[in-house]
């Protein structure tokens, strides 16, 4: 029996993913990644799901990577995401902890298991020459020209920025030599894979008592406050789902019952389409220990928790 390290929970939305990855991740003293596509922006939070009081496990907050990196209206995606990951990955296999992959993105999850390719950027130490000639807002308009600045820590120091235009070049110039696959450090052979299901019907309700809630709560002030920043009605509408359909009602497009209607019809679609994702990557040969949800997140917890220690001998 070959041993796992990793967990990985995964599941369409409103199946109590966050909570799960905590409980399991405090269990194994593990930290937790997100595979979210949209939890990496700051300020788009309820419309994400970004339940933080989910993360409070018997009084402590889990330590989680890759939630509030980018700034909303910008566009992050899978290339942002594959190195993001590779770094949150050794940062916590240098603290010698578990590491817990946790998300509904099934691109962003696959990614995380190794199935795409994953860059590996060596230093450019020509480039470095020529960086130390360059004063800090030449650098970083040299950055902006290979890439949208959706992450403003990039900028903010000298030598983050340096790398950031050695890795934005590398990816420019994918396939050459400056570039070689790297494997990723969760992967099917040395991961255990747990998915969350509920009863169709039953997700059906979730997912509309969710939205209700979410609306109740001031997840329209949240869309109001983001186009107030700056942020233009269709950089927000991008995101779809929550901020398609809310940016569309703020802008008079669309009345609050249709509003509520279409958002809520698209989210049922959006969780069929997610387990179709799921299905599909088992086909791939990708083993996935299906839980049920209704039994809850303590109860799952100690299910993954003993099947992860039977494969740590």
């Amino acid at each position: 029996m070959k041993k796992k390290n990793n967990i990985v929970i995964l599941g369409p939305t409103a199946t109590g993913k966050t909570r799960l990855a905590a409980v399991i991740a405090s269990k194994i003293d593990g930290e937790i990644i997100s595979a979210d596509s949209r939890q990496v922006y700051r300020g788009m939070d309820m419309g994400t799901g970004k339940d933080l009081l989910d993360y409070v496990v018997d009084g402590k907050i889990i330590p989680t990577h890759l939630i509030d990196i980018a700034d909303a209206g910008s566009q992050y995606n899978i290339f942002d995401f594959s190195r993001d990951f590779l770094n949150a990955a050794d940062i916590i296999t240098a603290k010698k902890k578990k590491i817990v992959v946790c998300g509904g993105s099934g691109m962003y999850l696959e990614a995380a298991l190794g199935l795409y390719q994953l860059m590996e950027t060596p230093v450019n130490d020509s480039f470095r020459q020529k960086a130390a000639l360059l004063s800090d807002n030449q650098l970083v308009e040299m950055l902006t020209a290979l890439k949208p600045l959706h992450n403003k820590t990039d900028i903010t120091d000298r030598q983050r920025l340096i790398r950031a235009i050695e890795i934005a070049s590398a990816e420019k110039e994918a396939g050459s030599q400056l570039s070689k696959p790297v494997p990723s450090p969760v992967r099917s052979d040395n991961s255990l894979i747990f998915g969350i299901e509920f009863p169709r019907e039953v997700i059906r309700k979730r997912i509309t008592e969710r939205l209700e809630q979410r609306l109740n709560s001031g997840m329209l002030n949240e869309v109001k406050a983001l186009l107030n920043s700056g942020i233009k009605p269709e950089a927000l509408t991008y995101y779809g789902l929550e901020y398609k359909y809310l940016t569309l009602h703020l802008s008079g497009n669309l009345s609050y019952e249709e509003m509520f209607s279409l958002l809520n019809t698209a989210i049922h679609q959006f969780a069929k389409r997610q387990m179709t994702w799921f299905r599909r990557m088992e086909k791939k040969g990708i083993n996935i220990h299906w839980l049920k949800g209704d039994l809850g997140p303590e109860v799952n917890a100690d299910v993954i928790f003993n099947l992860f220690n039977n494969y740590q001998n």
